[in-house]
């Protein structure tokens, strides 16, 4: 947790899957875009006043309008947002991975605006589909450029083919003019995460290199001129983890430079923090780094060397923490809050309700928990290592095809689920299921009966590598309903390739006979030990 008192940025500051930031400073106010990948709504928005203290102000993509992320793959969808502010306005660049098969990647590029932080944001416009990682820069004269890396997947060729720079047409709406390969990559190679920065007449590119897991880092290279040549930083990486497997910050990289309004220069990229076998259940966090420039005009971190730190000089202005969000969701507002999202698409009235029993949140049933179109599930990330999540809910199944409970949810392919049926003995049981790399078996043989039990309680405790269910009767005298599980296939490094989330746990109802029956839950739990 952070320390006010010392004014020390803790790092990760943005615990539990806040992963590829792009930061901006508007006035005294600090923001942080993260990817969100295949959840919904798309792009996390954090808000600090201080660095040191953050608090999700909400998404930016919550329109299907905006994001239809209906069949992307796992870890698909948001890929690495960009925010920035410019003329009165906020800009967010964002891609969508719809899908990829051998070496061709099916990505869209897209720009939204608002005058607001806290939205409403813009339709979205197209801007093209040949990379990812897109970001835009304002130059000084007040010309806008994408900056992206480009994808090359013909045979024999290095898929991570470079940054290029287009101009991009306010007026128009379009990206015009010629686009220009600036910058080919560093020996690390995997060249992504591109952003430019002007200062003292340099034009700054920073870029992530070298992978997203262990090897990761973050290079710089510069130039007089918008499109180059760039050259690289002596010394280059800026920062990585690859040098000291014991640092608790792990897999250092893919970020963005922001300065102070005293003109203190800070740094936040995305990190990992493994626990057993290498594997991060809480995913690519967000850390924020101090920086200095050398006499020579480079960034380097302030602490010396290339290793993240885990605390870090503040900026030495007024501490503002935030209220924290309550342990306990009674849902009895007409929203859900700002930690909850869905997959891949926005629950509507066919999905959920919090008015047709107030005080409750209806999740109506729809595919199955494997399904990546129309699926019903309100989760939230696990945010610590230790955590205990429990919720109350009322369900009548008419029959085997409907199912409702509590899950611990990593991917489609990865995940434990604790749930209440109809089985042939029981007009109402308690089934559990684990999905591990897609392979879906079913650890108790058979349903526990439940039946006559009007309410249904269920728990799942993660503590590090270890996870367990539990129920309960009555909400305090809980049981095991099995031995421990493994937790940590729930993370990225158990789910390569191509995997870059983070756990959640949450509540699901799903009805494969297709009629929407319904669950009841009175509230949902989530408490860190």
């Amino acid at each position: 947790m952070n320390t006010p008192a010392a004014g020390l940025i803790q790092n990760p500051v943005l615990r539990g899957f806040h992963s590829d930031p792009s930061i901006c400073r508007v006035g005294d106010d600090y923001y942080i875009a993260t990817s969100t990948f295949e959840w919904f709504p798309g792009v996390v928005l954090s808000h600090s006043r201080d660095l040191v203290n953050w608090r999700t102000v909400g998404h930016a993509l919550t329109r299907i309008s905006q994001l239809d992320m209906r069949g992307d793959p796992n870890s698909g969808g948001i890929w690495a947002p960009c925010l920035t502010y410019s003329d009165g306005l906020f800009w967010l660049i964002y891609t969508d991975v719809r899908g990829w098969t051998g070496s061709y990647k099916d990505v869209r590029n897209f720009l939204v605006t608002s005058p607001s932080i806290e939205g409403p944001w813009s339709e979205p416009t197209y801007l093209n589909a040949k990379g990812f990682d897109a970001s835009l820069f304002h130059d000084e004269d007040g010309r806008k450029y994408l900056v992206q890396m480009i994808w090359d997947a013909r045979p024999n060729k290095n898929p991570f083919a470079g940054i290029i720079l287009q101009e991009y047409d306010v007026k128009a709406g379009k990206l015009a003019g010629p686009t220009t390969r600036i910058f080919g990559g560093t020996s690390l190679g995997l060249v992504e995460g591109p952003h430019l920065l002007r200062k003292d007449g340099w034009y700054y590119l920073t870029c992530a290199e070298g992978g997203t897991f262990t090897t990761h880092a973050e290079t710089v290279a510069r130039s007089r001129t918008l499109t180059g040549t760039y050259e690289e930083m002596p010394g280059n990486p800026l920062i990585s983890s690859i040098s000291d497997r014991e640092n608790p910050l792990q897999s250092a990289g893919h970020g963005c430079l922001v300065q102070t309004a005293a003109g203190d220069w800070y740094f936040a990229h995305l990190c990992r923090r493994p626990i057993v076998k290498g594997r991060s259940v809480l995913g690519r966090e967000t850390a924020i780094q101090k920086i200095i420039w050398d006499k020579d005009g480079w960034p380097r971190l302030a602490q010396g060397g290339v290793l993240p730190a885990v605390e870090v000089p503040g900026p030495g202005i007024p501490l503002q923490p935030w209220p924290q969000l309550p342990a306990r969701d009674d849902f009895d507002k007409p929203e859900l809050g700002v930690q909850w999202q869905s997959l891949r698409q926005p629950l509507g009235p066919e999905q959920y309700s919090l008015t047709e029993r107030p005080g409750w949140l209806r999740l109506k049933g729809n595919e199955s928990i494997v399904s990546k179109f129309n699926q019903t599930m309100v989760a939230r990330r696990q945010q610590a290592f230790h955590v205990v999540a429990s919720t109350s809910f009322e369900f009548a199944p008419e029959d085997f095809h409907q199912t409702a409970g509590l899950v611990a949810f990593y991917s489609t392919e990865d995940f434990y689920y604790l749930y209440a049926t109809r089985a042939d003995h029981s007009t109402l049981a308690l089934g559990l299921m684990m999905c591990d790399k897609g392979n879906v078996s079913h650890p108790v043989e058979k349903e526990y009966d439940i039946s006559g039990q009007k309410r249904i309680y269920l728990r799942v405790e993660i503590d590090m590598e270890r996870l367990r269910f539990y129920t309960s009767t009555d909400g305090n005298d809980w049981h095991p309903v099995s031995d421990e599980f493994d937790a940590s296939i729930l993370s990225d490094e158990y789910a390569i390739p191509c995997a870059f989330t983070g756990n959640f746990v949450g509540m699901a109802c799903q009805d494969l006979s297709g009629l929407g029956r319904s669950a009841d839950f009175d509230w949902f739990e989530y408490r860190e030990l």
